[in-house]
């Protein structure tokens, strides 16, 4: 698997877009088009499902040398052997972690993202020691209706200030994605653009040649 630090596009398998579609074909596709990370994103399913769902997945992202990320669930993610979990901020500092040593011992433990949605919180998450954090989300999204768009400041911010690797995040397609470039961005998570594209490996490809 290629470090974070050359990892460009961020997928998602999200309950919310499966629309009954088979998450290992969804995943196939996923791979085809170049992601360089899938997350299964899950929200209020239980951890069961969550399981069913990832068991699924990981035969086919390990074949192809791309990172599964686990959402939320840290102990599923360690016991699977998933490459990443990514946690909130109220799953991680909510949570009383400070540094993401206290998790679990290094040899059990994923790597760990870190979402953020300002620049103290992307300090702090520096400061974790988490392996790549989340910026976002950048513009309005319905994946989550509630959050209010960082804007491409935060971006801006990132590109100056973040030593990780970093992941914009949130209403990013095609039509917007020039402007996240040109704001600092060399790394992107991008969820219904691609999910709901008639032809998922062809959307991925899309964004592929966009980030070079």
């Amino acid at each position: 698997m290629k470090p974070l630090a050359d990892c460009r596009l961020y997928t998602f398998i999200d309950t919310a877009y499966l629309a009954g579609r088979d998450p290992a074909e969804l995943a196939r596709q996923l791979c085809d088009g170049g992601s360089d990370l899938i997350q299964v994103r899950a929200k209020g399913a239980a951890v069961d499902d969550v399981r069913r769902l990832a068991t699924a997945v990981l035969p086919v992202t390990r074949a192809a040398g791309v990172r599964l990320v686990i959402n939320d669930h840290l102990g599923l993610a360690a016991e699977l052997g998933a490459e990443v979990c990514h946690l909130g901020q109220e799953d991680f500092f909510d949570a009383g972690f400070t540094r993401v040593g206290q998790l679990m011992a290094e040899g059990d433990r994923p790597e760990i993202g870190l979402s953020t949605h300002a620049p103290d919180q992307a300090a702090r998450a520096m400061a974790a020691d988490a392996d790549y954090i989340a910026i976002g989300p950048v513009f309005a999204t319905g994946t989550k209706p509630t959050a209010a768009p960082v804007t491409l400041s935060y971006v801006r911010w990132a590109a100056a200030n973040v030593t990780v690797p970093w992941f914009a995040i949130g209403g990013i397609h095609l039509g917007n994605l020039d402007d996240v470039l040109a704001a600092g961005a060399t790394r992107i998570c991008v969820v219904s653009a691609i999910l709901d594209a008639t032809d998922v490996a062809a959307a991925c490809r899309r964004f592929r040649r966009k980030l070079g």
